[in-house]
This record gives C-alpha cells, sequence and structure tokens, in this order.
C-alpha cells in the first residue's frame, strides 16, 4: 500500500477544506462590513431643467459637484464605479448682481427627492451652487431662402415660395443678436422645373453666436408651378376728365391687351375686366392731341399685361 499518497491526499483534501473556509470567512467579513453604513464624500453629475424664459443657461454651468453622503458600503461601492446624476430645478434662482445663484437648502432638498432613503445627503463643497444663467433678449428672424430655380419654358412660379416655417425665434444676449434681422437659407438650385416642388433647406447661422439659441434649424420651401401662355383682349378706350360740352372721338377706339396667365386663368377671363383709359389732364394746357393709355384696371392672378399700342390720339367736337 502506498501510504505516502494516501497521506498526502488526506493533507491536500485538508488544505482545500481550509482554503474553502478561509475564503467563506472573508466573504462573509467583507459583505458584513459592506453592509454598515459609512460616511464618505462622492462626485455627482449635475443637470438643469425648468431655466425662465428670460433666462438662457450658459456654456460654463457646473456639471460635477462633491457631495458628503452617508449610506451602506454597498452603495458607497456603486457610487465609486458610477456617478449619480442629479437634475436640478433652477426656476427659482436668486439674482446677487452679476449672478445668478441656488441656496444649499434648496441643492440639498432636490438631492435628497432623487437618491434613495438609504442614501443621506449630509453636505456639499459649497455653501451655494452658482448657476451660469443670463438674461436673454427674443427676436423674430425672417427667412430668406436662397434658391436658384430654373423652370422649364412656358412654365412660372405661381405666387410667392412658401417657406415653412417663415420666421425663427432667436434667443440670446442683446449683444449677440442686436443687428439680425434675417436668416438666409442654404443655396439650392432647382433645374428644368414643370411642377410644385418642396425641399428642405438648413438655415446659415452667424459665427459668433455661442449664447444663442435658435427656434429652428431647417425649413421647408414649397413652390407651386403652372404652366402659362398669352391671350390677347380688345378693350375699349375710356376717356376722363375731357371738357363738358364737347364731344370726344378716341382714334383708335379699342387697344388690344396681350395677358399672360395660367390656361386656366385665361379661360375666366373676359375684355371687361380689364379697363383702359387716357386722360386728358396729361396735356396740361399743351396743344396736343396724343395721349398715354393707362391702365385702370385688371383681373387678379394674371402674370403680365401689356398693351399693343401706347397711345391714343383725340379730336373734340363741340355739342
Amino acid at each position: 500500500m502506498d501510504y505516502k499518497g494516501l497521506f498526502e491526499g488526506q493533507n491536500g483534501r485538508k488544505i482545500k477544506v481550509f482554503s474553502l473556509f478561509l475564503f467563506l470567512a472573508l466573504v462573509s467579513w467583507f459583505l458584513s462590513n459592506l453592509s454598515e453604513p459609512y460616511e464618505t464624500r462622492t462626485d455627482v453629475t449635475l443637470e438643469y431643467k425648468s431655466v425662465p424664459d428670460s433666462l438662457l443657461l450658459g456654456n460654463d454651468a457646473v456639471q460635477i459637484m462633491e457631495t458628503k453622503i452617508r449610506t451602506s458600503g454597498f452603495r458607497l461601492l456603486y457610487f465609486k464605479l458610477f456617478k449619480k446624476n442629479i437634475v436640478l430645478d433652477v426656476s427659482e434662482v436668486s439674482f446677487q448682481t452679476p449672478n445668478f445663484y441656488l441656496t444649499k437648502s434648496s441643492v440639498l432638498k432636490q438631492m435628497e427627492r432623487q437618491f434613495s432613503q438609504q442614501v443621506s445627503v449630509l453636505d456639499l463643497d459649497r455653501e451655494r451652487l452658482k448657476v451660469d444663467l443670463y438674461q436673454v433678449e427674443r427676436k423674430k428672424l425672417a427667412v430668406r431662402p436662397q434658391l436658384n430655380l430654373q423652370l422649364e419654358p412656358n412654365f412660372l412660379l405661381e405666387g410667392r415660395l412658401k417657406i415653412s416655417p417663415d420666421s425663427v425665434i432667436v434667443k440670446g444676449p442683446y449683444a449677440e443678436i442686436a443687428n439680425l434681422n434675417e436668416l438666409l437659407t442654404t443655396e439650392a438650385t432647382l433645374t428644368e422645373v414643370s411642377s410644385d416642388f418642396a425641399l428642405e433647406a438648413a438655415l446659415i447661422f452667424p459665427k459668433g453666436l455661442s449664447n444663442s439659441i435658435f427656434s429652428h434649424s431647417r425649413v421647408e420651401i414649397e413652390g407651386k408651378v403652372v404652366k402659362f401662355s398669352e391671350k390677347v383682349f380688345e378693350v375699349p378706350i375710356r376717356g376722363i376728365n375731357f371738357p363738358e360740352g364737347y364731344t370726344v372721338k378716341l382714334i383708335p377706339e379699342k387697344v388690344g391687351v396681350v395677358c399672360k396667365a395660367s390656361l386656366e386663368r385665361l379661360r375666366q377671363i373676359s375684355a371687361g375686366d380689364f379697363g383702359i383709359t387716357v386722360d386728358y389732364q396729361q396735356l396740361g394746357g399743351a396743344n396736343n392731341n396724343t395721349l398715354l393709355l393707362q391702365i385702370a384696371k385688371q383681373p387678379e392672378g394674371v402674370y403680365g399685361i401689356r398693351l399693343q399700342e401706347r397711345t391714343a390720339n383725340f379730336v373734340m367736337e363741340r355739342k
């Protein structure tokens, strides 16, 4: 029989049992100590909410603050590994020239509500928290599109471009936004356009506005495109302000009016929608019988009107 091997086997088992017992004892001791309450300092990450409309949060706001807490070792271990995130409501900040502050008691109360019941917040690393806020102005800026629109022949843009939104609200220090009146879009080009279109364009923000914010960063540009044609209407010429007691004969009595509009609109227009006049007072006493034609009335929704004649002559005879 191999007594040596047996002996060594028994001792080996004893050593393993002893090691296991020691490990369990250490774990028990470690867990027991972790369950005990401790006081320590830990860093918390700060976020801010409920900023008043008249104020704006600056880029230098405090983001990490050291806090003294009391809690179990388990939670302390967690806080050492992961920073606690605290959201501070700054709607009740106080102003002490030239800065804004949250009181220590306000910050402590807000922290206590966001920590679990097993954590007591004992102290902060400062007597009050400076919040990087500043007074802001509000201004409405018009949006001006930079669109190079190339239409197909016999097509035109009906009405104006529709910009959504057509204005943007900027909030920032007066010194930054005082000279702003409008915002341009990035440049865009559309070619061979023969139908309605819509596109999105980014806004160009001027440099040096690090403390200003804008309500929108992009806009939509829409346009209605229609096919147009031309039609000639024979419209009577009417004389005005001629002396009483005379009959007046105009030469010519009618003039051709060339109207440019969409095909649909041209179908709705008649010669009666135009008014062409000559005004005797144009002469101002001069010995002349030629008067300029004037467009006194024209229909809505047309894109251009052109007279085929520029002047008319007249003959007056006593009644």
